[in-house]
Order: C-alpha cells, then sequence, then structure tokens
C-alpha cells in the first residue's frame, strides 16, 4: 500500500501537465532532429558506431536533448513572451544549422562579432536557396504555429510549478544517462571541446551572452580617454634625407600555401615572380576572422593578451604614426577597418563614388586611381597608405576577379561550396589569387617613379586564411584553439624598391624567420625610423642591419680605390 502511494506520488510530480511546458519540449526535439545534425556527425567522427560506443553514444544525445529542453523552459518562462522566445529559437536555429552544415562553421561570439560587421553586401553572397527553404520550412512555418497555436498557460504559480517538475526530470534524466559513463564524459570534456560548440541552438545562446557582454564593455571603451602607446617614440635619422612611402596591402582570406611563390604548383604568382619580392615562410595570424585579426595586427598587445575593448581603449601602430607627424591614408575595398582607422583618413572604395573600376563588383586595383595627386599634396611628410583589400572573400571566389582572370577552370559559381567540386572551388580561389599577384604588381609599379625622392616600399599581409573543404570545414571564422592551418598560415610579401634601406637581399636572408601579425606595430615604427622602448628588439636589429649596410658600402669602396 505504502509502496503504491509512493509510486504514485513520484508519478504525480514528475507527471508534465497539458500547458506551455510540452510545448517547449516536443520543440526542444523537433530542434535537436532538424537542427543538430553538425553535432551528430561530429560525434560520430568522435565515436564511430559500434557495439562499444552505441551506449554512450545513445547517453550523449539525451543528454544534449536535455540540455536543450532545459535551456528552453528556463528562457521561456514568461506566460506571454514565451512564444514568441521560441519562435525567434525556432528561427535562429534553422540558420545555425545552415551555416553548420553547410561549412563546417561553429557559432561562437566571434563568428557573431563577424556578422555583425558584415556589410549588406557581404550578406548577399551568402544568401542562398537552400538557406532560403531552410528558414523557411524549418524556422518560420514552426514559428508561425507557435505563435497562433501556443496555449497561453495556466496561472503563473502553476505554470513556473509545471516548469520546475519538467526541469526536474530534464536534471534527473541527464543524471541517470551521464552517470554510467562518468570516465567518458570526462575525456569527451577535455579532448573533444570543439564538438560541443555543435550544439544547437544553446551554444549560440551563451556565445551571444559572450558577444553582447563583449559588445557592453566595447562601447564603455569607445567612450574613454585614448591611452597613448609608445608614448617616447622619437625619430632618428638612418636613411638620409629621403623621405618615406609605403603602402601596406592588408590582404583578404589569403592562403600561404596557395601563393606559387610559396610552392604551390599553380602559377598564381606570374607577376610577382619577377619583381624582386621577399615572401616570408613562416607567418601566423593573430585570428581567423578579419574582425579580430585586423584590429590585433596594429595593436600592440599581440594574440596573446589582444582584446577588442583593450584594443579600442589605446593607439594602434598608426595612431602612433600619426601623431608623430607620418601621413596616414587608409582606402577600403572590404566592409570597414574594424576600428583601425578610426582617427585618420579614410576613404570607402566599396561604391562608384571612389572607385572607377567596378564592373558590378568594385575592384581593389581601383584602389590605386588619384593616389599621385595625394602624395603630391604631402611632399614634406613621410607617407603610409594602407589598402584593405576585397582579396578572397568567399563563398564567392568567382566574384572576386575579372573574367580575364579566370586562368583555372571550370569554377564553382554558386553560393553552396558542397555543390560543387573541390577541383572547382580550387580554381575560382586561386583565379582570385592570381588576382591579388595583378594588384601587388600594379601597387609595386606604382611606386617606382617614387624611388628617386622617396625610401619606397610595399608591405601585403593577410588578416586570416581560408578552408576550402579540408576537414570538412570552409570558410574561415574557427576558433583559434582548433582551427587549421589553412586558417591561420598566411602570406607576407615584401618588396622594398632600389633606395630602400632595407635592401631585398638582406631581408631574404630572414625569410624563414617565425613572425606572426605580432611582429607588424613595431616593424611599422621601425620602418618610419621611429625609436620606442617598447620596441628595442626590433630596433637593435635594423641597427644591426645598417651597421652591415655600412660595411658593406665601405668595403666596397675600399675595393673600388684598391683597383
Amino acid at each position: 500500500m505504502l509502496s503504491s502511494t509512493f509510486k504514485t506520488g513520484i508519478a504525480k510530480y514528475f507527471s508534465v501537465p497539458e500547458t506551455q511546458t510540452k510545448w517547449i519540449l516536443a520543440i526542444s526535439l523537433f530542434i535537436m532532429v532538424t537542427g543538430n545534425l553538425s553535432l551528430c556527425q561530429n560525434l560520430l567522427k568522435t565515436y564511430p558506431v559500434s557495439f562499444h560506443n552505441l551506449p554512450f553514444l545513445a547517453s550523449l544525445i539525451t543528454f544534449f536533448f536535455a540540455t536543450i529542453a532545459i535551456v528552453f523552459q528556463i528562457l521561456c518562462i514568461g506566460r506571454t513572451t514565451a512564444k514568441w522566445i521560441l519562435a525567434i529559437l525556432l528561427i535562429v536555429a534553422s540558420i545555425n544549422a545552415y551555416f553548420m552544415d553547410s561549412f563546417g562553421v561553429v557559432i561562437d561570439h566571434t563568428m557573431m562579432d563577424n556578422v555583425a560587421q558584415t556589410d549588406f553586401k557581404e550578406m548577399q553572397g551568402l544568401i542562398s536557396i537552400e538557406l532560403l527553404l531552410r528558414l523557411v520550412l524549418l524556422g518560420c512555418i514552426p514559428a508561425y504555429l507557435v505563435i497562433k497555436f501556443f496555449p497561453k498557460g495556466l496561472a503563473f504559480k502553476q505554470e513556473v510549478k509545471g516548469r520546475l517538475k519538467a526541469i526536474s526530470v530534464l536534471v534527473l534524466t541527464a543524471i541517470v544517462v551521464v552517470a554510467p559513463f562518468t570516465a567518458g564524459y570526462a575525456s569527451f570534456i577535455r579532448e573533444h571541446k570543439i564538438v560541443r560548440f555543435y550544439a544547437n541552438p544553446t551554444y549560440s545562446i551563451y556565445s551571444a551572452y559572450n558577444y553582447l557582454n563583449q559588445e557592453a564593455k566595447v562601447y564603455e571603451a569607445r567612450n574613454t580617454v585614448l591611452k597613448t602607446i609608445a608614448g617616447d617614440a622619437v625619430k632618428t635619422s638612418t636613411t638620409g634625407n629621403k623621405r618615406k612611402l609605403m603602402i601596406m596591402v592588408v590582404g583578404e582570406t589569403a592562403r600561404f600555401d596557395r601563393f606559387s611563390l610559396n610552392g604551390y604548383q599553380r602559377i598564381t604568382n606570374p607577376n610577382l615572380a619577377n619583381a624582386n619580392v621577399i615572401s616570408f615562410d613562416n607567418v601566423s595570424s593573430c585570428g581567423t576572422s578579419t574582425s579580430v585579426s585586423v584590429p590585433c595586427m596594429f595593436s600592440s598587445l599581440g594574440k596573446k593578451n589582444y582584446d577588442k575593448q583593450a584594443a579600442l581603449k589605446q593607439e594602434n601602430a598608426i595612431d602612433v604614426l600619426a601623431r608623430n607627424g607620418v601621413d596616414v591614408l587608409w582606402r577600403d575595398n572590404n566592409s570597414d577597418s574594424k576600428g583601425v582607422a578610426l582617427r585618420v583618413k579614410y576613404q570607402n572604395f566599396q561604391s562608384t563614388t571612389l572607385n572607377p573600376v567596378c564592373d558590378p563588383e568594385c575592384r581593389d586595383i581601383g584602389m590605386l586611381d588619384g593616389l599621385d595627386k595625394h602624395i603630391q599634396s604631402k611632399n614634406d611628410k613621410d607617407i603610409l597608405i594602407v589598402l584593405h583589400q576585397m582579396g578572397n572573400h568567399g563563398p564567392e571566389y568567382f566574384r572576386r576577379y575579372p573574367a580575364a582572370f579566370e586562368k583555372f577552370s571550370p569554377v564553382c559559381k554558386s553560393k553552396e561550396l558542397k555543390d560543387c567540386t573541390k577541383q572547382e572551388i580550387d580554381n575560382s580561389y586561386d583565379n582570385a589569387i592570381l588576382y591579388t599577384d595583378y594588384f601587388l604588381s600594379e601597387v609595386i609599379k606604382f611606386l617606382k617613379p617614387y624611388e628617386e625622392n622617396y625610401d619606397v616600399g610595399m608591405m601585403y599581409i593577410a588578416d586570416h586564411g581560408e578552408s576550402l573543404g579540408e576537414y570538412g570545414m570552409y570558410l574561415h571564422a574557427a576558433p583559434v584553439m582548433i582551427a587549421p592551418k589553412e586558417q591561420t598560415k598566411i602570406p607576407l610579401i615584401v618588396w622594398t624598391g632600389n633606395s630602400s634601406a632595407f635592401p631585398e637581399n638582406h631581408l631574404r636572408q630572414h625569410k624563414s624567420a617565425v613572425l606572426s601579425h605580432d611582429d607588424v606595430f613595431c616593424s611599422l615604427l621601425v620602418a618610419y625610423d621611429f625609436r620606442s622602448s617598447m620596441c628595442t628588439p626590433y630596433m637593435e636589429a635594423a641597427r644591426h642591419l645598417h651597421n652591415s649596410l655600412d660595411h658593406d658600402a665601405v668595403a666596397t669602396d675600399n675595393k673600388g680605390v684598391s683597383s
């Protein structure tokens, strides 16, 4: 009798009434089934189906479902707001699933920052038929049904009681499925962290919280007094009376291994191969997205200490140069400077207003238009010109070059990279690299007439690389901790001209040095002959180089006298 009463009481306590709670559980299951293909695929890669792995796989899938359901029960506590929150979650989950399934990306706070800084034109390149179908069938239609038929709910106390019962059941379920596999879960948490990132939409909810928290701090940073960096910077005179003229090209989505200068079997650099450039062998990026890598490379913080909020609160390299008399111009054929060029002259070349080469895609080569006039107007100053490329921005690589540069074919002309063959993707990507080769060679041609009066130079460095299907991944912005080398090993190409204080033959001796975006800040200061305590190692290297040059010059003079 007592046992029967106890069982009845337990069953009554854990029963889920016909309230909003059941709807939330059903929607959680719907999203688990329709929106977590990438999660399940990654679980199966980690634990292939076998008699031994099957119980643990069932435990993991049940655990992830319970987690989704618990989060939804908590978020939908309000009786009147629950249906709207669920509708939004359905739409968000359908979009997340499309990008994770199609490109292998993770929806973390960096990806959210990337999306927030994507302009309308870039967004258009990501919209496809499959995305719209998923959005409508798995997002909008279910969301509409929820809004129309979702129950009003019971009285607040009863509804909360029902939620607490459901959460209790779900927590108990999670404990029951985890308990037999504690060692397996310990290994899973420690060794396979990346797999958890594919949990949809729980991980993106967590990431959204981190992103909003970060943006609140960024807003605060933008409204604080800018911290002076390299305040002790002073000009030295190591290169005679010549003024400095450098064009720094910030590349977009360029892989080191797709440049024939670096050993790629295809000839993607026919122009640069004959331009006496130095292509460095071992350079890594600060991040895997433009929104991280661009501000990071100009910051003095370095990859280890980089923080968006901290970077916005202090001067970057071009701020330091501008404060010390260097004329800085930033021309952008990408989305924007990601906060780097807020205090220098900035020009947007994404429209025909400034860019004369749009067909209708505005080409990088258009950024050279009118630069002669700009330089002539600054004839008493050192000059730095930054050109931010569209480069190889994906997934529509075929749009990044004019038809004349379609050397490799057939090409992928779909936004759905998974619908193209690997060869088609490679062809379109390599054609875009071919166009970058042309653009950089034109930058060098532009600079050459200035060698007589200026100490000239060009530096090209990409913001990050790109995945082209390796390991099932496409595009970029993978978390740095697990990002493949295709997204982090980047090209760095330097041309110094005949009149430079850093001759090509001397720099070439260091082409295999281990470098990264961390080296950009001090390299810019040294290139413009500024001495600062924070760049002492770079100053020492520069002084050693100049002493070597002086020694070579004396040796040459003595040889001439003796002969």
